[in-house]
């Protein structure tokens, strides 16, 4: 009998059961999520990955663009600004200026204010 490899999702969700709270890996799930089509489920890692681990920088520009195909600009705008006060703080330039683009492509703060 020939057994099918786990696919790298499940792989994922096999080691979460050991690590929980794990941002990287919670982090590779919402990716897997992501190429799969269910924003909905990514979207959901991503909030909880803000809400438990906000300093974990990369998350804000994956939930931002959930969040834009999503079709939800005001809170993807919002997700982009909250995330680069965060990295402004961290001393992290290269995700900030990433942010920053994002926020830019949405329109300025008069569009969301």
């Amino acid at each position: 009998m020939y057994l099918c490899p786990m696919t790298r999702k499940e792989q994922i969700i096999q080691l979460l059961e050991a690590s929980p709270k794990d941002a990287f890996l919670r982090f590779a799930l919402a990716k897997e999520w992501e190429q799969e089509g269910n924003d909905p489920a990514a979207l959901n890692i991503y909030r909880s990955l803000v809400n438990d681990q906000p300093e974990y920088v990369g998350t804000y520009y994956h939930l931002g663009k959930t969040l834009q195909r999503m079709e939800r600009p005001q809170e993807a705008w919002k997700v982009f600004s909250e995330g680069m006060e965060v990295t402004k703080r961290l001393g992290e330039q290269h995700a900030m200026r990433e942010l920053a683009g994002a926020r830019m492509e949405l329109g300025d703060e008069d569009d969301f204010a």
